[in-house]
């Protein structure tokens, strides 16, 4: 899948939105991913309270293990704004989920991509 393409599917997902309290929200970021089956999945960020909200990247990760798979081709996450990298956690859930994540491609621009392991050096698991 073309990049342009992933950050496609990502936009379409993105879109802030509150929950039960109007300073709880979701979709303030969306996330996509190919595997190497070439399925698209795709998530949203939860931003709630007491630190039980997640990432999109987590969202979109729990919907590919849902199909049972597990190598992750390429990733995006973005706000309505930008392109958002992984922050550390999302970086070390795509390596624990499997190991050959590591060379993933995670896009960080329309321009500029780098693998998992370029952004997560001397990876714990490995």
């Amino acid at each position: 899948m073309e990049t342009k393409d992933l950050i496609q599917r990502a936009r379409g997902a993105v879109g802030e939105f509150p929950l039960s309290k109007e300073w709880l929200t979701a979709g303030s970021v969306s996330s996509a991913l190919v595997t190497e089956s070439g399925s698209v999945y795709t998530g949203i960020c939860l931003d709630l309270a007491c630190g039980i909200g997640f990432c999109a990247e987590h969202s979109a990760v729990a919907a590919m293990l849902l199909h049972r798979e597990m190598v992750v081709v390429k990733i995006v996450a973005l706000s309505a704004e930008r392109i958002i990298p992984p922050c550390g956690r999302c970086r070390d859930l795509l390596m624990q989920v499997d190991r050959r994540n590591l060379d993933c491609e995670v896009i960080l621009s329309d321009t500029e991509t780098k693998t998992l392991r370029e952004l997560l050096p001397h990876a714990w698991i490995e």
